[in-house]
């Protein structure tokens, strides 16, 4: 499922997380790979949403980044979480540009207001569904808003974690998430079994 359990698990797992990086940090390659497998789940999901069958080659790419680099960063689980899914957002920007795709417009470009709760409910919707239906449902979003709820559902960031990766004002980035959750909602309540296809490779190629 996309989303992931409750919030005592996501903080226990966030205190694991930013334990095993600091001892990677200083070379424990045994924490590094306890990381890895804490991250790269969701960080996939994520890269299925952006870029769908190349993930994995996407992923690749932003690993070996994201181990080079590993030295330079600084901050808490959370904030392990945000890094990695910027650098592998970078990556699968760099990956769609390589195939001649265009980033939407829409990008960088929203500025909008508050996320209201709802959006916890239509997220839950999701429990409903597999996986690959649920990317799939989200790939049919303008960009902005796929990342948005993207970043919230499946890597776990927060508002303003999200707005950091994405470069937008927390409020825009929780707008977004709003009107990506409402759009899939309505979309949620007219699916019929096996209506959802695997189409997220076209999530960052097509005009909004």
């Amino acid at each position: 499922m996309v989303k992931g359990g409750g919030a005592r698990h996501a903080q226990t797992s966030d205190a694991e997380l930013g334990d095993a990086v600091a001892r990677a940090q200083n070379g424990d390659e045994a924490a590094f790979a306890a990381a890895y497998r804490i991250v790269h789940p969701p960080l996939l999901g994520f890269l299925r949403g952006l870029v769908g069958d190349d993930a994995e080659d996407v992923a690749s790419d932003a690993w070996l980044e994201i181990a080079r680099d590993l030295g330079r960063f600084r901050g808490d689980g959370p904030g392990f979480r945000a890094w990695t899914a910027s650098i592998a957002r970078n990556r699968a920007i760099d990956h769609l540009r390589r195939l001649k795709s265009r980033p939407r417009a829409t990008l960088l470009e929203s500025d909008l207001a508050e996320r209201p709760a709802r959006v916890d409910t239509a997220g839950e919707a999701f429990e409903a569904i597999s996986t690959r239906q649920a990317l799939a449902l989200i790939s049919t979003l303008p960009r902005r808003q796929a990342e948005a709820v993207l970043l919230q559902t499946v890597i776990g960031l927060d508002g303003p974690a999200a707005a950091r990766v994405l470069g937008k004002r927390p409020g825009a980035v929780r707008s977004a998430a709003h009107r990506g959750l409402r759009r899939l909602a309505r979309s949620l309540e007219a699916l019929e079994p096996g209506h959802v296809t695997d189409s997220g490779s076209r999530a960052l190629e097509r005009e909004r």
